[in-house]
C-alpha cells in the first residue's frame, strides 16, 4: 500500500481523485472504495490498477485530506488536530507499509505546507527514537533538498509548538 498525504482544501488544488466509482487516467484505474471523516481529517481509500501491467496486481492507495489548514493562514487553526493527522499517518504507515512503503505529501506549490508536515513527523519520529527534539536540524535537512520547504518564519515556529504539544500529550 501507498499513502498519499494532501494538505490543501480543494479551492487551492484541484480534485484529481475521485468520489465514487472508478475513473480512468490511460491505462491506470482509480477505482473509490471508501472515504471517513473524523474532526480536519478526510481519509479515502483506493484501489489502483494498471491495464498495461496485469500482472502487477493492484495496488491500495490511503490518502489524508487535512482540511483544518484554511488558505488564509500561514498555519493550520489547531495544534491538537495537526499532531492528530501526524499520528493517524504514522499508525497507517506502521500498520499497511511495516514502515517500507511509500507516502507522497503535496500541497499547491510542495514547499510550506508539504514541508511544515514533514519537518513535524521528523521531529515526531525524533522523539519517539532518540528522545531529543532538533527542529532546526529536521528543516535543515529537508531545505537542503527543496528550498522552500517549512518557507514562513510563523510555520517555524509551529513546528516547535507542536513537538511541545506532542511533548505534553505524552
Amino acid at each position: 500500500m501507498c499513502s498519499i498525504f494532501h494538505i490543501e482544501t480543494a479551492i487551492l488544488c484541484p480534485q484529481y481523485w475521485p468520489e465514487n466509482g472508478v475513473h480512468r487516467h490511460g491505462p491506470i484505474q482509480v477505482e473509490f472504495v471508501s472515504a471517513d471523516l473524523e474532526e480536519d481529517i478526510i481519509s479515502r481509500i483506493f484501489r489502483i490498477y494498471n491495464a498495461a501491467r496485469p500482472q502487477d496486481g493492484y495496488r491500495m492507495v490511503q490518502q489524508f485530506q487535512f482540511l483544518g489548514w484554511p488558505m488564509y493562514r500561514d498555519t493550520p487553526v489547531s495544534k491538537r488536530s495537526f499532531l492528530k493527522l501526524i499520528r493517524q499517518v504514522e499508525k497507517w504507515q506502521e500498520e499497511y507499509n511495516g514502515g517500507e512503503g511509500r507516502t507522497v505529501v503535496h500541497c499547491l506549490n510542495g514547499g510550506g505546507r508539504s514541508g511544515t508536515f514533514c519537518a513535524i513527523s521528523i521531529v515526531c519520529e525524533m522523539l519517539q527514537h532518540q528522545r531529543a527534539v532538533d527542529v532546526f536540524h529536521a528543516v535543515k535537512t529537508l531545505r537542503n533538498n527543496k528550498p522552500n520547504m517549512v518557507d514562513l518564519l510563523d510555520q517555524y515556529k509551529f513546528c516547535y509548538e507542536v513537538a511541545l504539544e506532542y511533548l505534553n500529550s505524552g
